[in-house]
């Protein structure tokens, strides 16, 4: 069984920064491409940020290109999200995925690709 558990989310002004940590049990946690997803009241789980299984490969929604980094560790069995120059609309609880398979190519962007989730970390970004 995998377990995923986020950490590093907290209140912070608008402009500020956050990172978060996702730590994965299991051994084979360098095979499977990883993803950030948010979700904000009432609205739907989107895709945030993926990286490939080797890192190499990342992957970003638009509203967070150059300002969110997501980068790995695989020897720690962690995955990060580096968050910078946050606005009050990256206010939402976010959860990191696990791939449903592993060493896919490209890295997927929709949560039905993903079959291991963490239980969500709070980010709240005041203006």
């Amino acid at each position: 069984q995998v377990q995923l558990v986020e950490s590093g989310g907290g209140l912070v002004q608008a402009g500020g920064s956050l990172r978060l940590s996702c730590a994965a049990s299991g051994r084979t946690f360098s095979s499977y491409a990883m993803a950030w997803f948010r979700q904000a009241p009432g609205k739907e789980r989107d895709f945030v940020a993926g990286i490939s299984w080797r890192g190499r490969d990342t992957r970003y929604t638009d509203s967070v290109k150059g300002r969110f980094t997501i980068f790995r560790d695989n020897a720690k069995n962690t995955v990060y999200l580096q968050m910078s120059s946050m606005k009050p609309e990256d206010t939402a609880v976010y959860y990191c995925a696990r791939d449903t398979y592993e060493r896919r190519v490209v890295v997927p962007i929709t949560r039905y690709e993903y079959d291991y989730w963490g239980q969500g970390t709070q980010v709240t970004v005041s203006s």
